[in-house]
Parts: C-alpha cells; sequence; structure tokens
C-alpha cells in the first residue's frame, strides 16, 4: 500500500453481536474503494481491547448487544479515544434510540436495512467532521421537535432545520446557495448561542427543537 492510499483510506471497526451480521456488512463494504474493515468485535470488551491495536478512524456500532449496548459503548469508546467518529448502525427505527446516541456522541444513526449506498455515504459524511441520520428518521424526528427555546437568527434556523435532516455542510450550503465556509461559521454561532460544547451536541439539539427556517421555493 502506497503512502497516499495509506492516508486516504479510512478504517472501519465493525461492532455488532451476530457474526453474520458483521459478514454482510463487511461484504458490503469491501468492494467500496477508499473504505477498509481493519476488524471486528461481537462485544463492547472486544470492541475496546481493539481500538488501540487496530487504530479505526470509525467505529460501525449496533445498538441491541447484549451486555453492555451500543450506546453505552459510544460513551466509553469516546473516553477511550476522543477522536474516535462513532456511527451507529442499528435496525430500531426509533427516535427515542437515534437521539440517545446523538447525545453519547454518536456522530450518525443509519437503519441496517438501508440501501448499501446510504450506508457508505454515512460513514464518508462522519469521517469528513460531518453528521448523518437516516432521511426518513431525520424527517420524523424534524416534525416531531419542538421550537427552540434560544432567538437565532432566520439563517441559523435555517441551518439548524437541515442540520436536523442528516443533511451536512457541503450539502446545506448547495441547498442554501453559500459557501460550506460560512455554513461552518454559522454552525459555530449556533453552537457558542446555545451553549453546545460541540458537533454530536449541535446535532442532538437540532433534532429535538429545530422547526421550519427551511428556505422557500
Amino acid at each position: 500500500m502506497s503512502v497516499t492510499e495509506a492516508v486516504t483510506t479510512l478504517r472501519v471497526l465493525l461492532v455488532d453481536d451476530h457474526p453474520l451480521v458483521r459478514e454482510g456488512i463487511a461484504a458490503r463494504l469491501g468492494s467500496e474503494p477508499g473504505i477498509e474493515v481493519v476488524g471486528e468485535a461481537g462485544d463492547a470488551a472486544s470492541a475496546l481491547a481493539c481500538v488501540p491495536r487496530l487504530r479505526p478512524a470509525i467505529v460501525l456500532t449496533d445498538i441491541g448487544m447484549k451486555g453492555v449496548n451500543g450506546i453505552e459503548l459510544t460513551r466509553r469508546l469516546l473516553v477511550l479515544d476522543p477522536s474516535l467518529r462513532v456511527l451507529v448502525l442499528s435496525m430500531y427505527d426509533s427516535a427515542d434510540y437515534a437521539q440517545q446516541a446523538l447525545a453519547a456522541g454518536a456522530l450518525g444513526y443509519v437503519l441496517k436495512d438501508a440501501p448499501s449506498a446510504e450506508i457508505v455515504a454515512a460513514l464518508r459524511s462522519v469521517a469528513a467532521g460531518g453528521t448523518f441520520l437516516s432521511p426518513a428518521l431525520a424527517q420524523r424526528l424534524f416534525r416531531q421537535a419542538p421550537a427552540p427555546r434560544t432567538q437565532l437568527s432566520e439563517r441559523e434556523q435555517q441551518i439548524l432545520a437541515l442540520l436536523a435532516q442528516g443533511l451536512s455542510s457541503k450539502q446545506i450550503a448547495r441547498t442554501l446557495d453559500i459557501g460550506v465556509r460560512t455554513v461552518e461559521t454559522h454552525r459555530q454561532a449556533i453552537r457558542r448561542k446555545l451553549d453546545l460544547a460541540g458537533q454530536a451536541e449541535l446535532i442532538r439539539y437540532a433534532v429535538e427543537h429545530a422547526r421550519g427556517g427551511l428556505p422557500q421555493p
């Protein structure tokens, strides 16, 4: 492997307590250029032991595992290595589970029955520093969310609403016809106004509180 390939390859650790599920996911990702499944774990203890040795960039974890579940594992992984990015891959189409995962520090929540392209898009979005929510789940969370408690500008409300739908900064920039850097500036302003510590807290707040603010045709 060349130095360039080593730098650009996205290293993924799979965590699921069903070997056949892990095998299937690994097969789905194996043919995707730039993604390498560097290891698999069947429980939280094995996953935590694998991280220092395999040094993955992303941990793709199930929620419903025996013993320590994926949400608690997310918390422990980020204590072990705060630079890790965690993406939850779940069979549960549940707003409550998604909110708990984001609160624990996960940067995305995607459903197991999603098309391969959606899972790959979620991995790439999280790897690039963005976030991802399965579109159907994001739409439901968005419709159910109450209004923000802190006053934001109209543009900030637009961005918060689009974040609640699972869009990345690049996608928001295209939707609003503004620069990616401008989106990032607004995201920082929203975090500052709402006193949110990081990206995960911003997404959790967006999912729980955003309403309206979408650009009009």
